[in-house]
């Protein structure tokens, strides 16, 4: 009891430096971002300084030890009150691409790259999709061959999130047989000065200050010691990556859902329509109340699947469950996104409002991390149906 008393006090504190902080940092200033076409890089120093971007690494590099119900608190908070999913991808793209190196990395090179991601002084990423495959892991075709004491990576990546200003890039590269599934495959830390690297901006329907590049790499070479595990072993390092990286997702498509609902009933309580606020209209209220079924079932489910990985329960079982949680949580996102819209009427196509950005950015969460079609089959396969 003392133990879940001190993680709700945890929470309540995280929650209110969070939602300062995206209230007074990032809120007010994200349609400029989003014009700009990015968010500026002091932004990774401020979240550093109040220890949102080290939430769940070790003290030795810079981080404080959390459990996924504190880290779940980062991801709602930060979502509903900034109100942008390019805020999030960028300013988090480290959560997807620091966990293979701090799980397979030598302490050596945790030091050189983890360090100074979680102070905000350099900016981390992930690069895996390529542009002949995205949620077929096992067939990336960009390859690395060792030379001596490097590796030699010729290829292309696309749809990286952080891709142009990336510091440090865990890049999937084939260094093996590709007859066997997911065989030959391994993670490498790219250096983003790399010579050979090139980078080429995408522009997208949303996440519009999220830079999100096309990498080419033309003969990239990096040292052997920046393999991350075992050459041919990094498709299951892969595949752990992303169960973190779904149950994110869903966090933060609740948030997002609740920043819907947040600005669609602040609409409907001052708007007024034949002679009455839009509340006072049973259809309104209906709607407001079908948007708080979905979230709260949602949040019920996030807090459920976080307390079974905080006791340790991350089996087949587990896995499964997050990736149909993602679905549920996204879902909810874009019916909330669509009925907030609707709620606001023009208003609600116009930008600037939150709904409005956050109905643009409904589908890459759909897509991000494994299409809901793949989340169905995979939590299939866990659940053995």
């Amino acid at each position: 009891m003392v133990a879940d008393q001190e993680e709700r006090e945890d929470r309540e504190l995280l929650a209110a430096t969070v939602r300062r902080f995206a209230r007074e940092q990032i809120a007010p200033y994200v349609t400029q971002w989003d014009d700009a076409g990015e968010f500026p890089r002091e932004l990774y120093r401020q979240a550093a300084a109040l220890g949102l971007l080290g939430l769940g690494y070790p003290q030795a590099l810079g981080g404080t030890p959390a459990s996924s119900g504190l880290r779940a608190t980062l991801w709602v908070e930060l979502c509903r009150h900034g109100g942008s999913g390019g805020v999030l991808a960028s300013l988090l793209s480290h959560n997807i691409g620091l966990p293979p190196v701090l799980a397979l990395g030598s302490a050596a090179l945790q030091q050189q790259i983890i360090a100074p991601v979680l102070a905000g002084e350099m900016i981390a990423g992930l690069a895996i999709t390529e542009p002949g495959g995205g949620s077929d892991v096992a067939a990336l075709r960009t390859r690395a061959r060792r030379e001596g004491d490097v590796y030699v990576i010729d290829g292309e990546k696309t749809f990286i999130t952080s891709g142009m200003r990336a510091d440090w890039l865990t890049v999937a590269v084939r260094t093996g047989d590709a007859s066997v599934l997911g065989g030959g495959i391994s993670l490498l830390a790219v250096p983003g000065n790399s010579r050979g690297l090139s980078r080429s901006r995408l522009e997208k329907m949303g996440w519009q200050c999220s830079d999100t590049a096309h990498l080419h790499f033309d003969g990239v070479r990096v040292p052997v010691s920046h393999l991350l595990g075992e050459e041919g072993q990094g498709f299951k390092a892969i595949m752990h990556n992303f169960n973190s990286e779904r149950f994110g997702i869903a966090c933060g498509a609740l948030g997002f859902a609740m920043a819907c609902y947040d600005e669609a009933l602040a609409w409907a309580q001052q708007r007024k329509a034949f002679g009455s606020t839009l509340n006072q209209h049973q259809v309104i209220r209906h709607k407001l109340v079908d948007m708080q079924q979905r979230i709260r079932s949602t949040a019920a489910w996030v807090e459920a699947v976080a307390a079974r990985a905080d006791g340790g329960d991350t089996g087949h079982d587990w896995v499964g469950e997050v990736c149909v949680l993602k679905n549920h949580a996204t879902q909810a996102m874009q019916f909330c996104a669509d009925t907030a819209v609707q709620i606001l009427g023009g208003m609600g196509f116009m930008r600037g409002t939150v709904s409005e950005r956050i109905y643009r950015e409904v589908k890459v969460l759909t897509i991000g991390g494994g299409t809901d079609e793949i989340m169905k089959e995979l939590a299939a396969r866990q659940w053995q149906i």
